[in-house]
């Protein structure tokens, strides 16, 4: 890029007006769900019998009749039309983070010259994608492409554009699963299971348990201009150079500051696209970094929530670049400023009230509560390094550890109160009653401001797994992951945990205790076993990793080494007793893992090295050039004075040559490096490689480059800098 060019982009970039966005005739609960075949829809839609028959497996879990989805699909059809839709696709979640589809009209044949609309049972239930070229892991040849998606109709379908998108799991034809979501549907089957069989010792009358999830995305925008001058932005989603800014986060005057016009447009047709296909967003606000913002929603169903977070990702990315911006989803897309995650909020509820709700108002109520918290820390602890596992990739390892997101240890904050009370119920032999406080009043010694009501516990930001006040928040998944993968870990560990926990209760109670006596004697044993996980101090100190090592707690730090804990003996042994994946399925997706971090880091490896050698070097040398003209021409016309004078040009001068002597020879070396990984035929070893040999050069050369641009002329510089992109007007 030209300086004029670059110029010129970062003065576009800093004088564009907002997008208009007409507000909405009507308030969002009368448009909320307007492209979504609710059960509002599908009451006028569908015949009565068949929309109970609806009702009955979207709300139960009831098996689909195949022989009522052509009248589904005929009454799915009409609404669709309704709203202007020609085509259908099966919306699925590959293995690649992303969504996936194929668009199919429908067109049939009238047999008369003509055609018809149609939409038949057949092909609302399931399709035959081609599956030769997404990620299996071994799983299938490359030559043997069948494989099917299948209805999931406990996801609403919706439509966008012309286009009615139906939810889906994706296998092969050999019945493997080749996607998030049916192993997914298996984890929330699997703890629904489990815990209504525990919940029966408290409430006979349970009949489910929902999974809930509430994600919060962060997200950064940057202008499409200087977004596009950046071909590491471009082509990796981050900036693989760029000296730090003087002025980023560290007056903390973005967090939760005023938002910016042109963002505020963006973030309000965001909102109203969301609402009406059903995504209840609720909050938004800057946050710490400039350019970094955040969406979170209202809880949902797991399954659906994780839909509806994958079709948010893809709105912001569409929406973004009306209002002349892109959105980057990338965890760490600038060094030094804190990067993006996805806090998961996860809770279970039965159909009658929540199960990690707080404090309850009988010693009934209680135990039931130290019951779910225990049984869930239980599979967090057995299953830490797994956990850190289902969240790890080439992207957040960026981030993790870094001051503003967990560090890589799995460990869980309870705070103050419930501490006290699993330390008190280890301690003791006796059959006594729970008790809990719930929220305390604090008066403030100010007469206008009302008494608040305080938590009982505070909270600890950097812990990866924290208890805050009626959930745990997984604040260790990546901004652009799916959050599927960390949800099967999660919920298959607490699974098991809940299906031991049942097995000894019961064994007790056959003996003649009863079941209090048996449920507090199994809680003590658990206490007492995973008592290692449970970390209320600061999860950055030096101290804490040493001693999480001491506690036997997962602290490697290598992403393709962690990724070995899905083949963890205890690993496959939980996801195989609990029906949710088998060790053929775990194997192939390790090496989707795999195969993924070496191509993330080879991309960004190529990418770095020309823009290197065909942007930096001859921008530096060109400078270079211009310095050594200047001292010959002072030489020429002040003589013996002209060292003295010339001295600050030579030592910009040798400054320039030891850097881009560096990158030269740095550049060659990572080449080299990445030569060698590349004949590595296992894919373990090559990413093991690639983080050993090839990701260190990446840094090294970054601050050869980073010192290049605080000394040659600004107005040359090729590349937009920090303080260019990351501030919005």
């Amino acid at each position: 890029m030209s300086s004029k060019l670059r110029f010129k982009v970062v003065g576009e970039a800093f004088s564009k007006k907002p997008v208009e966005v007409p507000a909405p005739e009507q308030r969002p609960s009368e448009f909320f769900g307007k492209y979504v075949f609710n059960k509002q829809k599908m009451f006028k839609y569908l015949p009565k019998k068949v929309y109970d028959k609806m009702c009955d497996v979207m709300d139960n879990g009831a098996p689909l009749d195949r022989a009522i989805a052509d009248q589904v699909a005929a009454g799915m059809k009409q609404w669709a039309m309704d709203m202007g839709a020609t085509h259908i696709t099966h919306w699925f979640q590959p293995l690649t983070d992303t969504t996936a589809e194929k668009h199919d009209g429908f067109v049939e044949h009238d047999f008369k010259g003509g055609m018809i609309e149609e939409f038949s049972g057949k092909s609302l239930v399931q399709q035959e994608p081609d599956a030769s070229s997404f990620p299996s892991g071994g799983i299938r040849s490359t030559f043997e492409a069948r494989g099917y998606s299948a209805w999931d109709p406990t996801s609403p379908v919706f439509v966008i554009g012309d286009t009615l998108m139906i939810p889906t799991v994706f296998i092969s034809y050999t019945g493997e699963a080749l996607d998030y979501k049916a192993p997914l549907l298996k984890a929330l089957r699997a703890v629904n299971n489990a815990a209504t069989e525990v919940c029966h010792y408290f409430y006979p009358e349970v009949k489910k348990v929902v999974t809930n999830l509430g994600w919060e995305q962060e997200y950064f925008l940057v202008d499409e201009g200087l977004y596009g001058a950046r071909p590491d932005l471009l082509l990796t989603g981050r900036t693989l150079m760029g000296h730090s800014s003087a002025k980023d986060q560290q007056m903390d005057d973005h967090y939760f500051g005023s938002i910016p016009e042109r963002v505020s447009a963006f973030m309000r047709d965001l909102e109203i696209q969301a609402l009406e296909l059903g995504i209840p967003c609720k909050t938004r606000h800057n946050e710490v970094a400039p350019n970094q913002f955040e969406l979170a929603p209202i809880f949902e169903e797991c399954n659906l929530a994780i839909d509806h977070n994958m079709l948010i990702m893809m709105l912001m990315k569409k929406i973004a670049r009306k209002h002349g911006f892109r959105c980057l989803l990338h965890e760490k897309p600038f060094a030094g400023v804190n990067g993006s995650g996805k806090h998961n909020n996860w809770s279970l509820s039965t159909d009658t009230g929540v199960l990690l709700h707080g404090p309850g108002k009988t010693p009934e109520e209680n135990l039931r509560f130290v019951t779910f918290i225990v049984e869930t820390l239980m599979g967090v602890y057995k299953h830490n390094g797994l956990l850190k596992a289902s969240i790890m990739s080439a992207t957040n390892a960026h981030r993790l550890g870094a001051n503003e997101a967990p560090p890589a240890i799995v460990s869980s904050f309870l705070g103050k109160q419930l501490t006290s009370l699993l330390n008190h119920l280890e301690e003791t032999d006796e059959d006594e009653l729970i008790t809990l406080s719930g929220k305390q009043g604090m008066k403030l010694d100010i007469p206008s401001i009302p008494e608040l009501l305080i938590d009982n516990t505070d909270r600890n930001r950097t812990s990866p797994f924290a208890f805050t006040g009626n959930r745990f928040e997984f604040r260790a998944v990546g901004a652009g992951a799916n959050c599927a993968s960390a949800m099967i870990a999660l919920n298959t560990a607490v699974a098991e945990a809940l299906v031991s926990f049942k097995v000894r209760v019961d064994a007790l109670i056959a003996e003649g205790k009863s079941t209090t006596t048996a449920v507090l004697k199994v809680l003590r044993e658990d206490i007492k076993a995973c008592k290692a996980i449970r970390f209320d101090g600061n999860g950055y100190s030096d101290e804490w990793v040493e001693e999480a090592a001491n506690r036997g707690l997962d602290v490697e730090k290598s992403c393709p080494l962690i990724f070995d804990r899905y083949l963890d003996e205890s690993s496959i042994k939980m996801f195989e007793s609990q029906n949710v994946m088998t060790k053929t399925e775990l194997e192939a997706r390790n090496e989707i893992k795999w195969e993924t971090y070496t191509k993330t880091v080879q991309i960004e490896a190529r990418i770095f090295g020309d823009m290197a050698i065909n942007h930096i070097i001859p921008i530096a040398t060109r400078y270079q050039s211009a310095l050594i003209d200047n001292v010959h021409k002072v030489k020429d016309i002040f003589g013996d004075e002209a060292n003295e004078l010339s001295a600050e040009n030579m030592k910009l001068i040798k400054k320039i040559s030891m850097h881009t002597k560096n990158i030269t020879s740095k550049v060659d070396e990572m080449i080299e490096a990445r030569k060698v990984a590349n004949r590595i035929e296992n894919a373990r070893e090559k990413a093991i490689a690639y983080h050993d040999t090839v990701n260190p050069y990446l840094d090294q050369i970054r601050y050869e480059i980073d010192q290049l641009e605080m000394v040659i002329d600004d107005e040359i510089w090729p590349l937009p800098k920090y303080r260019e992109i990351m501030f919005i007007r």
